[in-house]
């Protein structure tokens, strides 16, 4: 089987066979992960160039050490340090990077679009590892994974995505991935932080009432308060935050969801969006989240880098 789509630009238009393809390849490459040799010649002779012009520490290391569980080779870029800081414009960068005979493009990038607009400016495969405030992919299908291998299977599965909606790319590619899958997806969080356009969220039930959102939840996921948006006045003081949308123990006992899978795609403003008890405690994946990404990312690359005899060797 392959995929019906050349790049991975985000989830919103990925048809549920393809996500369903992804996870499957994934799991296949969670056993290679688990292995004493940790490594599948599936890329072999192929050039991955992971071009960030934006801070990243769990996502681009999983994607280079991906590449390198696949052979193949990894050519890392930053903006910082490069002709970006002489004026040199985004399409004379994948230009310039394309005559070297790369074969895939791995971008993170603080403004929305930039991946789709590289598709035009290149022949390489395009990944999104996040671009501005609308989609990071494959966090959510690492996210799908997880949520997949506790509980078996994700169509009807309650999830609960507690937090800032509105400028979180991770909640966006959950909220198309999981309405795609079928899942009973819950979003909550003050309402200065959701988009005004919940309604093209076909399947997504919005509220602010956090014990709404949690009742009988077999997932809860806490967003990231971004803090550097406080002075602009879109969320509560930090302790009003924490009282009315705070991820407690006593909170999940509450609303019967005291086994519920706890999520977060890191970093945690521990106190905050999340106790400590809970984040660290028995039913708590963030760092299985953590390990999926390596696993899931390898699949993505596998997929849609035309490898295909290799993988199971």
């Amino acid at each position: 089987m392959s995929l019906t789509i050349k790049h991975l630009l985000g989830l919103r238009s990925v048809p549920k066979e393809d996500i369903t393809l992804i996870l499957d390849t994934a799991k296949g490459f969670q056993e290679v992960l688990s292995r004493d040799i940790k490594k599948v010649p599936t890329l072999r002779g192929q050039t991955v160039v992971n071009l960030f012009f934006e801070n990243s520490t769990r996502t681009r290391i999983s994607f280079e050490l991906a590449e390198k569980r696949l052979s193949g080779d990894t050519v890392n870029f930053s903006s910082a340090g490069s002709s970006v800081k002489k004026g040199e414009t985004l399409k004379d960068t994948i230009r310039n990077i394309e005559a070297m005979k790369i074969d895939m493009v791995v971008v993170r990038h603080q403004s929305a679009g930039v991946p789709k607009y590289l598709t035009e400016c290149t022949n390489a495969v395009i990944i999104n590892a996040g671009d501005g405030s609308n989609e990071h992919p494959t966090q959510a299908l690492l996210d799908m994974l997880t949520m997949r291998d506790r509980w078996g299977a994700l169509k009807g599965l309650k999830v609960a995505i507690v937090g800032d909606i509105l400028h979180s790319r991770v909640a966006r590619s959950n909220m198309w991935g999981l309405a795609t899958m079928g899942a009973d997806l819950w979003v909550c969080g003050p309402e200065t932080l959701i988009p005004q356009y919940m309604q093209e969220f076909k399947g997504v039930t919005y509220t602010n009432n956090l014990d709404k959102a949690l009742k009988n939840a077999k997932v809860v996921m806490a967003l990231r308060i971004q803090l550097e948006r406080q002075s602009t006045g879109l969320f509560p003081s930090i302790n009003e935050y924490r009282a009315r949308w705070g991820i407690t123990a006593q909170r999940l006992e509450k609303s019967g969801c005291s086994d519920a899978l706890i999520m977060h795609p890191g970093p945690i403003n521990r106190g905050i969006e999340i106790t400590t008890d809970v984040a660290d405690g028995p039913n708590s994946a963030i760092l299985t989240q953590v390990t999926n990404g390596v696993a899931t990312r390898m699949a993505v690359l596998y997929l849609l880098g035309g490898g295909r005899e290799h993988a199971a060797e």
